[in-house]
């Protein structure tokens, strides 16, 4: 088999089809970005599910002046009752599950406020109208319920709550967006598939003659489908490339350069070393498509 001459044909159909070529490109440019968007999405909320699953603590917010859950109709918690929640969180029943617990005084919460709402706006609110908190880190975030079932309820208790419930709606979110990337690339995946096999059946037609004579002096199968299977992938892996491109530019640019300064709280975000993880991906991706593409297609239409 003649290498240069394969390369050599190969490179004449795609100057011959050099309309459908650049359409090649740009579809499968445009999947595979939207692949590479998927991979990375879904990356980004396994690592943040991970991180802030460590760390998200569940609040055990005793009751304030200002209160009004029905487990605070005696007014401010009592000493006794703060007693009876801390003896709780070191029983037998509950300090196996907990990795450490946090007692917030009540200018610590008032700090927090100021740190939130701004020190004019919390000054309404005051010191003395604050509550004090338990802040309790599980060894097993999955377990947190456990906590909101001991203190939902308990006089003295004004609220349980769980930090890992106020990112479920943004994981979610997150993952419908996954879906949505998924889809959309599926079906532009299944455009380019299309687009190539009929990019080489185009081909094959304009140069029959050429392929006649070569059957009729001896040349194999493999020899005659090479380089249409060449100009399907060589197509698919320039628009590989750019989407693999596309996809670094988004992450250096989009994620580091923007989000990772204005979305603090979406720590820790993927950066460059991830989406150098999906570059090799795209590309494998690209060019295993078009060659099965290319490959079905000119042996089909050589059977015809």
């Amino acid at each position: 088999m003649n290498f240069g001459l394969i390369v050599g044909e190969a490179l004449l159909g795609l100057r011959r089809n050099l309309s459908m070529v650049i359409s090649v490109v740009l579809v499968t440019f445009v999947s595979l970005t939207f692949v590479g968007a998927a991979i990375l999405m879904q990356t980004q909320i396994s690592t943040m599910r991970a991180y802030w699953g460590e760390k998200a603590e569940v609040t055990v917010y005793m009751c304030s002046p200002l209160s009004t859950a029905p487990t605070c109709v005696g007014g401010e918690a009592t000493e006794e009752q703060i007693a009876e929640v801390e003896q709780a969180l070191e029983g037998d029943a509950l300090a196996p599950l907990i990795s450490e617990v946090r007692f917030q005084t009540k200018e610590e919460a008032f700090q927090d406020i100021v740190a939130q709402l701004g020190e004019e706006q919390a000054g309404v609110i005051g010191v003395d109208n604050t509550s004090v908190d338990f802040r309790i880190t599980m060894k097993d975030p999955q377990q947190s319920e456990v906590i909101s079932e001991a203190f939902g309820g308990q006089a003295g208790v004004d609220a349980v709550k769980d930090q890992r419930k106020l990112l479920d709606p943004l994981f979610s979110a997150l993952t419908v967006a996954t879906y949505i990337a998924v889809g959309v690339a599926a079906l532009m995946l299944i455009a380019a598939v299309l687009l190539i096999a009929t990019t080489i059946r185009l081909s094959a037609y304009a140069r029959r003659k050429e392929i006649g004579i070569m059957r009729l002096v001896g040349a194999s199968n493999s020899s005659i489908q090479t380089p249409f299977v060449l100009e399907g992938v060589f197509a698919a892996f320039l628009g590989s490339v750019l989407a693999s491109a596309a996809v670094l530019a988004g992450v250096h640019f989009g994620v580091e350069g923007y989000l990772a300064e204005r979305v603090p709280f979406m720590r820790p975000l993927v950066g460059m070393q991830d989406a150098a993880f999906v570059v090799p991906v795209l590309i494998g991706i690209g060019v295993l498509l078009s060659a099965l593409s290319a490959g079905f297609a000119i042996r089909r239409w050589l059977r015809t």
